[in-house]
């Protein structure tokens, strides 16, 4: 059910360093280095989209059962009541046709694709991201070195709920984040990464149980 599906996933991870007064460019430049990951001038510090990955922006109620279709390699970040998942540059165009060949696209679903021109907060660098060593260039992260969660009860941080973005599984230092994000070529084939088309469908399913349950959560209306 979807009102107890927070109960089965990880709280998000503890931040590198939850003072608020931490320079912006300390942040920045460890996405830029350690990732290599372009970001937005100005604060706060922002993630440049539509280059290395899109993302999926969702209800997070709705978002917690589509973690379990990601290896632990995927980022997912949360915001407020919103979950971001990043998946394979590219995939915001390719949502439209998505959801019409699934037959949700007459449906107002609360799904967003951010892609190239977007950009989204970034999360404050983990404690976990800071202490994997970086591998060379290039290499996929193997599944010893991606971050690992476990089934534990979902709690709220404080930053999650004041609303700045958090990440629930962060990315890790020194590996090829396009390893491990959701992308239509890998319906049918090899490799790591989870297919797009499977997530999407849970994704969109889940979005109109939140919708349904929002509409007759609504007191009737009497003229």
């Amino acid at each position: 059910m979807v009102g107890t599906a927070s109960s089965l996933v990880p709280s998000p991870r503890r931040p590198l360093d939850p003072d608020p007064a931490v320079p912006a460019d300390r942040v920045r430049g460890w996405y830029e280095n350690e990732l290599g990951w372009a970001t937005v001038p100005g604060e706060p510090v922002r993630l440049s989209v539509g280059v290395r990955f899109d993302v999926l922006d969702v209800p997070a109620v709705a978002g917690h059962a589509a973690l379990r279709r990601l290896p632990p390699g995927a980022p997912v970040a949360v915001r407020g009541e919103r979950m971001q998942f990043l998946v394979a540059a590219g995939s915001a165009e390719e949502l439209p046709g998505i959801l019409r060949w699934l037959e949700w696209e007459p449906l107002p679903l609360d799904l967003r694709a951010i892609g190239p021109g977007g950009a989204v907060e970034a999360p404050r660098p983990t404690a976990l991201a800071e202490r994997q060593a970086p591998q060379e260039s290039g290499e996929p992260c193997p599944p010893s070195r991606r971050p690992k969660t476990s089934p534990a009860p979902c709690g709220r941080s404080p930053e999650a709920v004041q609303g700045a973005a958090v990440w629930l599984r962060p990315p890790v230092a020194g590996c090829e984040v396009e390893a491990s994000l959701p992308t239509v070529s890998a319906l049918g084939g090899g490799g790591g990464a989870p297919d797009l088309v499977r997530l999407v469908n849970t994704l969109a399913t889940h979005c109109h149980r939140v919708r349904l349950l929002r509409a007759c959560a609504q007191p009737l209306a009497f003229s």
